[in-house]
This record gives structure tokens, C-alpha cells and sequence, in this order.
């Protein structure tokens, strides 16, 4: 896909977010949107995957660590093809294979059930370093919210990935600031994120993850670094795209009403105009 085709992918995948949590009346919409782009890079064209096939073998793995942004994922899945996506209607009804987390024994193209905060990065340690034992060419994404990096369990994955050398291991970290109960200098300060990951032996990438040029040349410079696990840091913006909910902290787990949805899909809808007159 070329950048265009990518914004305009992402433009719809937040459609599908804004839809999913408003039919459910629960959700979190504001870190699915901030990382629509980067969930569109991945499955659109970065990883090796079919979504025809979603266990094959020699496919890339992706877990969302910070699994409450379902939504974003399940949008993306379901505009790759791994699923229809009038079905992202359902999110969170009873009886609905797409539950409030990612759940790998019902949702095709979920490798790995996850949703307690620090836990995704370790089963993606787990899965990189599996791939190493057998030999195995894949290569495993994790996605980890900024708050999230607070649990200590993100750092002992961490350690582990650096010292077995994981340079099949890429840490992606959404670093919109915002957590559920503030800013995340407010809770308990991540800061320097990108040193911290230095200091864990990683190679470490900055980036603007809301910008596709960026997001590109961060996953091709990935691609080339041996003998250390890579993390990107991607500064977003919280609720990226819906005017609105645009780094409003209070947009992290709310669901909009009829009218706020209404105004959220039109400047979606204008925003994807736009993107046709490019």
C-alpha cells in the first residue's frame, strides 16, 4: 500500500472504532484511535500474515499488551478480512465472539488473549524466543500502552528479551500520555521512556506514530538491527481523529452518545473526503 491508501485504510478503521464502542455503549475509544495507524501499518503492510488462513505457521504474531483497546484491533482485523466487519457491531453484546478483550480461542487473527496490563509483552518475549529455538523466521510485534509500562512486569520481559538478544522482537509503546486517571506524569512518571528501553539494551526508535512516513522507516529500520530487540516510541495523539475526543483524557473508556457519534463520523467522514482529493 502506499501512504495514501494507508491514511485512507486508517480513516476507515477508526470509523469501524467509533462504531464498535458506541454500539456497545462501553469501551475505549481514545487509545484505539491513537493507534489506528500504527494497527493499520502492521496488518496492512508490515506483518507476514493471511487472513484466510490466521494460524499458518510461518506468520507473524502481534499481541496487544494493552488489550482494552480491542476495538482498534478488532476494526483492524475485520477491515483486513479476517473477520466481516458489520460484525464489530456486536463488541461487548452477550453472546459476542468479540468480547471486551482480544480472546485467541474465538477471534480469528487473535495470537494471544490479553488484557491485564504488563502481561501481552511477556507471551510476546515467549513467542519471539520460541521462534529462535525452532529456528523459525517470524517475527513477533507487541503494542503496550505508555501507562502501561508503569507495571514492573513490562521490565523483567524486558531484561529477558535483551539478554537472549530477540531482534525478531519489536516493542512498539503508544505513547499518548494520557491514562485513565490523567496524564501519566501525573500517576507515576514513565519519563524518558526511550532511555529506560536504552538502558534494557534495546534499539530504540522515536517516532511521530501518527505519521506514516515515520511509521515506516521506524519498522524498515527494525527490520535491520541484529542481535537486540527493537522499541518504537510512538508520541500519538489520544483520540486521533475525532475532534472532540483529541487528547481529552476523559475519552480513555467512554462510549458516545447518539449525537457525539453522530458528530464523530462526520468529521470522519470529511476527514476521508479530504483524503480522496489528495
Amino acid at each position: 500500500m502506499n501512504k495514501l491508501e494507508l491514511m485512507k485504510t486508517a480513516n476507515e478503521i477508526r470509523k469501524g472504532i467509533v462504531e464498535a464502542v458506541h454500539s456497545a455503549k462501553s469501551g475505549h475509544p481514545g487509545g484505539s484511535l491513537s493507534a489506528a495507524d500504527i494497527f493499520t501499518y502492521l496488518y496492512f503492510e508490515e506483518m507476514n500474515i493471511e487472513p484466510q488462513n490466521p494460524k499458518k505457521e510461518d506468520r507473524d504474531r502481534f499481541v496487544l499488551s494493552k488489550g482494552h483497546t480491542a476495538p482498534g484491533l478488532y476494526s483492524t482485523l475485520a477491515h483486513r478480512g479476517f473477520f466481516p466487519v458489520e460484525d464489530l457491531k456486536t463488541l461487548r453484546h452477550v453472546g459476542s465472539y468479540l468480547q471486551g478483550h482480544p480472546d485467541m480461542k474465538h477471534i480469528p487473527g487473535v495470537d494471544m488473549s490479553s488484557g491485564s496490563l504488563g502481561q501481552g509483552i511477556s507471551a510476546a518475549v515467549g513467542m519471539a524466543l520460541s521462534a529462535k529455538l525452532s529456528n523459525a523466521d517470524y517475527r513477533v510485534y507487541t503494542l503496550l500502552g505508555d501507562g502501561e509500562i508503569q507495571e514492573g512486569q513490562v521490565w523483567e520481559a524486558s531484561m529477558l528479551a535483551a539478554s537472549r538478544k530477540l531482534d525478531n522482537l519489536v516493542v512498539i509503546v503508544d505513547n499518548n500520555n494520557l491514562q485513565i486517571d490523567g496524564t501519566i506524569e501525573e500517576v507515576n512518571s514513565p519519563y524518558p521512556i526511550d532511555k529506560k528501553f536504552e538502558a534494557f539494551n534495546f534499539h530504540v526508535i522515536n517516532i511521530d506514530g501518527n505519521d506514516f512516513d515515520q511509521i515506516d522507516a521506524a519498522f524498515k529500520e527494525a527490520k535491520t538491527i541484529k542481535g537486540q530487540p527493537t522499541a518504537i516510541i510512538a508520541k500519538t495523539i489520544k483520540g486521533k481523529g475525532v475532534s472532540f475526543m483529541e487528547d481529552q483524557v476523559s475519552w480513555h473508556g467512554a462510549a458516545p452518545n447518539d449525537e457525539q457519534f453522530a458528530i464523530a463520523m462526520e468529521d470522519l467522514k470529511k476527514a476521508g473526503e479530504a483524503l480522496c482529493q489528495m
